[in-house]
């Protein structure tokens, strides 16, 4: 009976991944991108990496006993350019040096115009960027692995606080409307 238990279980956890395939672009329009070092990741769920965190989302009712936080509906993104970094992302975890009064500052919201970006292609056609900040004290380096399919997987390590990452996908950075 458990064998029959674990390989629904398994079959479930491959059709959720299966459901979640809906933002697919063409590979040439990936490396594109990626190439160009100019595009949006949006984030999509956030998968924090403190027990204390996931052990709080385990105690709520009527939660599941998972730690990947639901992003979607948001406007959660980091924003790659020639010459700027816009990064506005949750933060869930532990913060060693936290700013009190204002709560911006214990997510990622920030401004760079000192970085550097590394793309490298590996296996299977998949991207990894990684960005320097120079500029940030807090932010340390942005990992951002992107796939084929324009899905990608973003991970963000920081000097004052414990690893997170992201999952979700890129796009082309849109134009700025002009005010009429």
């Amino acid at each position: 009976m458990k064998k029959y238990i674990s390989i629904i279980f398994v079959l479930g956890f491959l059709l959720f991944f299966q459901s979640c395939t809906a933002q697919n672009m063409d590979p040439q329009t990936v490396t594109n991108l990626v190439t160009s070092k100019d595009f949006s990741f949006h984030a999509e769920r956030a998968t924090p990496t403190n027990y204390d965190v996931i052990n709080v989302m385990n105690s709520m009712p009527n939660s599941t006993s998972t730690r990947i936080l639901d992003l979607s509906g948001s406007n959660y993104s980091i924003d790659l350019k020639k010459d700027k970094l816009e990064v506005v992302l949750p933060y869930f975890g532990r913060v060693f040096n936290p700013s009190y009064g204002n709560t911006d500052k214990n997510g990622y919201r920030f401004t760079s115009k000192d970085f550097t970006v590394n793309s490298i292609q590996g296996k299977k056609g998949k991207w990894i960027v990684t960005i320097k900040v120079k500029d940030v004290s807090t932010v340390d380096e942005i990992t951002i692995e992107v796939f084929k399919n324009g899905k990608a997987f973003t991970s963000i390590k920081s000097n004052d606080r414990q690893p997170i990452s992201y999952d979700g996908y890129i796009s082309e950075n849109e134009e700025p409307k002009e005010k009429l």
